[in-house]
């Protein structure tokens, strides 16, 4: 036989031992894997936004869509809106109880129900984006976030940040600090418990309804995001006043929820695909607001919106009254102090390299 035909025999040979070493209702293990048809996931993610509201309504969709295509359609993601399946600061609930497998929002809207959420999503004068980022992904933070979301059977991932927020909008001007006090303010979080110190009046609202208590009067004034989100909202044609700096959200962190005992179901490739999407999503969400902020902000001054500066001295007690509401929160539990801790600790670090590299260049370009 010619060598073509040797190798012909001798590969039919082979295969005929293998078989017949096999039952006949049996097949090799890697036959039956081949065979084996891969387990799917049909997901439901509840958000606290707007349906395809820019920059967060979108970012979920566009999650849930990365997690379509990575996974080959094994695991599918079908978003709801803020009011579809369950209201928009019910989204944690709803993921905890398994209503929904994932979830889409911000921490501190939860802080009723998980006091040192609030940590996660913002602090006062605190972290930058990167800087946050960094401490979720490099250092303590996603330790501190894991153990302060386990009780409820939740795990969290970074999925996105808005960057550097604005101070809000105002239907008067703040040009001292007894001005905050009886002002009606939407503000959730650390802000919020800051400015109810220096005696304003705050609220927790969604984003759907700031625009009509902003008009009605039902509140005065309210921080919201930033130039992208605010023009979306139209809030410059419910308030005149827009301040900065953002002392209250330096930047604001968005997670992605997921059930525990759910995420634990998954096989190990679509548990990273899930981890690796809401990475993604993260640094996209980041480009995303960079970008459409400069485009937003000169149409809102076109419009007449008046940008104006906190003065100084309000800064000043804004920035002493949140050390206070950060120690005060901070005592509350072991965990509380043990975030805090670790943050101050991060952004010790922090300062003397951000004041020589990202504060220099911002002062002189």
């Amino acid at each position: 036989m010619n060598r073509r035909h040797l190798f012909g025999a001798a590969a039919a040979l082979l295969a005929t031992l293998g078989l017949a070493g096999c039952k006949d209702d049996t097949a090799p293990a890697a036959q039956q894997a081949a065979a084996a048809p891969a387990q799917t996931f049909q997901w439901k993610m509840v958000t606290s936004w707007p349906k395809n509201y820019p920059g967060l309504g979108t970012a979920a969709e566009r999650l849930a869509e990365r997690i379509n295509t990575m996974s080959n359609g094994r695991l599918s993601v079908k978003v709801y809106a803020a009011g579809e399946l369950v209201p928009a600061l019910e989204v944690f609930d709803a993921v905890s109880r398994g209503t929904a497998e994932m979830g889409h929002g911000t921490p501190y809207y939860w802080k009723g129900k998980v006091p040192a959420a609030q940590f996660f999503t913002s602090i006062p004068f605190g972290f930058s984006t990167l800087e946050m980022n960094a401490w979720i992904h490099k250092g303590e933070g996603q330790a501190l976030w894991d153990e302060a979301y386990a009780p409820h059977g939740v795990k969290p991932f970074n999925a996105g940040n808005t960057t550097m927020q604005m101070g809000g909008w105002f239907n008067k001007e703040i040009n001292s600090v007894d001005d905050l006090k009886g002002l009606k303010i939407r503000m959730p979080g650390l802000g919020g418990e800051v400015l109810a110190k220096l005696g304003a009046t705050t609220v927790n609202l969604p984003g759907g309804e700031i625009f009509t208590s902003l008009q009605t009067g039902a509140i005065d004034a309210t921080d919201w995001v930033s130039p992208y989100n605010d023009l979306a909202f139209g809030l410059n044609k419910a308030a005149k006043y827009y301040y900065f700096p953002a002392w209250q959200e330096p930047q604001a962190l968005v997670e992605l929820l997921v059930n525990k005992s759910a995420y634990e179901k998954l096989p190990a490739d679509l548990q990273v695909i899930v981890s690796e999407a809401a990475r993604s999503a993260a640094l996209d969400m980041m480009d995303d607001y960079t970008f459409n902020n400069a485009k937003a902000l000169p149409v809102l001054l076109e419009q007449g919106t008046v940008l104006k500066r906190f003065p100084d001295a309000v800064l000043a007690a804004l920035r002493e009254t949140s050390a206070q509401v950060l120690n005060e929160v901070a005592a509350q539990s072991d965990l509380n102090t043990r975030i805090h801790a670790s943050q101050e600790a991060f952004l010790s670090k922090m300062r003397e390299t951000m004041q020589i590299t990202e504060k220099e260049l911002y002062n002189w370009r």
